[in-house]
């Protein structure tokens, strides 16, 4: 697993289920090697201007994410994930969409600072 890999996760919900849904790494973390994600949605009404991104099949990574519809990639459904909550990955996303997505996080958790 590496970072900006698309990947099946049992993460845990607002409900306080848990269900396997696709995700992305965004950073490993340092120390035990545990992984931020973000979750990754069909509900793209759920988006957050300036803050979450849609990838639909137009996009030049799109196929290599292996997603299988337009979704929404929730920048506020964060987890940290253990490496066993990772059943695998299918696909990833590219560079540019990874680096603007750690941006958009920086920026957001830096505003007021």
């Amino acid at each position: 697993m590496k970072e900006s890999n698309v990947i099946l996760a049992s993460i845990s919900q607002a409900d306080g289920g848990k269900k396997n849904r696709p995700a992305i790494i965004l950073r490993e973390l340092p120390t035990y090697g545990d992984f931020l994600v973000c979750g990754v949605s069909t509900q793209l009404q759920h988006c957050s201007k300036d803050f979450d991104e849609i990838i639909s099949p137009q996009d030049p990574d799109f196929k290599s994410s292996g997603l299988l519809s337009k979704s929404l990639i929730r920048l506020g459904f964060l987890a940290v994930l253990p490496r066993a909550s990772i059943v695998g990955s299918i696909g990833s996303i590219g560079k540019d969409r990874h680096h603007r997505l750690l941006k958009n996080l920086a920026d957001f958790l830096l505003k007021n600072c």
